[in-house]
């Protein structure tokens, strides 16, 4: 039977990844103006804030695009031999879409998402959206600011999953949370101190909240998740890899999305 929500309820780098380093200002701009998906823009700020310096943090800001201070010796190492006047940009490997479209992706199946809450680390974002993809999900939904975004690094690690696992890129999830919530979607932290994990029913739509490699699941996220679930450690160690966490728990909703029994 589905789920019904009460209406009161509130809620060092890849070589492949050199490619996608845009460096010099003009360059950058062009970039910028192009509307090709941006990660992020690394500036060497000990220069004058004006001029095509200024256009590029505008530009970057009136696009949500994270500017970050970076010393001109990291600049240095990931441009070699290019003259990048203090800027450098990390194009996208692969194009975002909207979460309205991870919906209708689900077309007539409850939605079945993962939300990838800070993970920094390109390989354990590349091997959650490998995961996801294998277990059936219909989308990956991440943070414009405050984790990995689809560098070559994340491609690579995702093996080609990248390329068939949409991915949409959101400003604020805790927002998007609520939104999903609206549309009868459950939203499950995996955290600690919750439910144990295989003695949750996942039936209807779900998403996945997996939080970062270091402080796990953000405050609010938890707080506006439906359900917090656990995985029991029996070991010295008191957490798992946020992909391996990941890859256990899609498999669960997948189980049971399939209705197959354990045995």
């Amino acid at each position: 039977m589905e789920k019904q929500r009460s209406t009161e309820h509130s809620a060092a780098p890849d070589a492949r990844q050199e490619d996608q380093v845009v460096a010099g200002r003009n360059p950058v701009i062009e970039l910028l103006r192009s509307g090709r998906p941006v990660d992020k823009i690394l500036i060497v700020r000990q220069q004058e804030g004006g001029g095509s310096l200024g256009r590029i943090v505008a530009m970057a800001k009136q696009a949500g695009i994270p500017v970050k201070d970076a010393a001109r010796e990291k600049l240095d190492a990931l441009c070699p031999g290019i003259n990048h006047q203090g800027v450098a940009a990390f194009a996208a490997a692969c194009s975002y879409c909207e979460v309205e479209e991870l919906l209708a992706r689900a077309g007539e199946e409850p939605p079945f998402l993962v939300i990838a809450d800070g993970i920094e680390d390109p390989h354990n974002l590349g091997a959650i959206i490998r995961s996801a993809d294998a277990a059936g999900a219909h989308g990956v939904i991440i943070p414009r600011r405050g984790g990995a975004g689809l560098t070559a690094a994340v491609m690579k690690a995702s093996a080609g999953a990248a390329q068939h696992l949409p991915v949409a890129r959101v400003a604020n999830l805790a927002s998007t949370v609520q939104e999903l919530q609206k549309k009868n979607i459950w939203v499950y932290a995996a955290d600690m101190d919750g439910e144990d994990w295989c003695t949750v029913d996942y039936a209807g739509g779900v998403a996945l909240v997996i939080g970062s490699e270091g402080s796990g699941v953000s405050r609010l996220l938890r707080e506006r998740s439906d359900r917090i679930v656990s995985l029991p450690m029996y070991g010295r160690v008191n957490s798992l890899n946020a992909s391996v966490a990941a890859g256990i728990l899609l498999y669960e909703v997948a189980r049971q999305r399939r209705g197959i029994k354990a045995r």
